[in-house]
């Protein structure tokens, strides 16, 4: 006969080692429960899905709000530096909206006019083009002689006849216009032999001998024979009375 403390002791390992079997036991049951699962789906989307997606769902994804309202580019970059959203567009195409309203009368054809303006392209990694606000020299023309973009003559001058007529500016006046290629510089690729120089051509073009790469960019978009697609331009103009 063992001692008694031998005989407690041995007890001892006995139960230890059947709660130890019952523990193995649960865990070996549990993975086999979960090989048998098929494994969770990832959360995350792979590139492969995120192509196969329409564009508006890879814009919702990217901002996580699936509810939100999508814009389009163009409206997109307008309204970026101050908030403006252009959502009202006449039977011409152009859209426009006033971040300033100005005072006085508005101008007539054949009447000069003179206006500082900051342009951009809907597209490109460097959409801004140039701008005459920090130059100390506006703009200036007459109204209706053909040296000026129609977009630019319908944005001051206005239109009416349709649901959506443009009212014309009036000095002192800001407004922010779309302008579609067909009311931009589309003329100048079916001249012949285009000079894309201010004076030469329809303008408003940014000095060529100007350091900031105003020109180069204006180029590059507006007067390139190699890319007959023109973007739509995006213009802030500031209307002056007499000067």
């Amino acid at each position: 006969l063992l001692p008694r403390s031998c005989s407690s002791s041995l007890m001892y390992i006995h139960v230890t080692m059947k709660a130890l079997i019952v523990v193995a036991a649960v865990v070996l049951l549990g993975c086999a429960s979960a090989l048998q699962q098929p494994a969770a789906t990832n959360q995350f989307p792979t590139r492969r899905s995120i192509l196969s997606l329409p564009p508006k769902a890879v814009i919702a994804a990217a901002t996580g709000a699936s509810s939100a309202t999508i814009i389009s580019p163009s409206t997109a970059n307008a309204a970026k530096p101050n908030g403006l959203i252009l959502d009202k567009s006449s039977e011409s195409g152009l859209k426009w909206a006033d971040a300033k309203q100005g005072t006085g009368q508005p101008l007539k054809p054949g009447m000069v006019a003179s206006i500082d303006y900051s342009m951009a392209s809907t597209v490109g990694r460097q959409p801004q083009i140039y701008t005459t606000k920090d130059k100390g020299v506006p703009y200036r023309w007459t109204l209706g002689d053909g040296s000026t973009i129609a977009g630019i003559e319908l944005a001051i001058l206005g239109s009416s006849g349709d649901d959506n007529s443009i009212p014309p500016m009036l000095p002192g006046g800001i407004r922010r216009v779309i302008i579609p290629a067909n009311l931009g510089y589309q003329s100048i690729l079916n001249e012949k032999d285009p000079k894309c120089i201010e004076g030469k051509d329809i303008g408003p073009i940014p000095p060529k001998n100007n350091s900031d790469g105003g020109y180069q960019r204006w180029y590059q978009f507006y007067c390139n024979p190699r890319i007959p697609y023109q973007p739509d331009i995006v213009l802030d103009i500031k209307l002056y009375g007499k000067r």
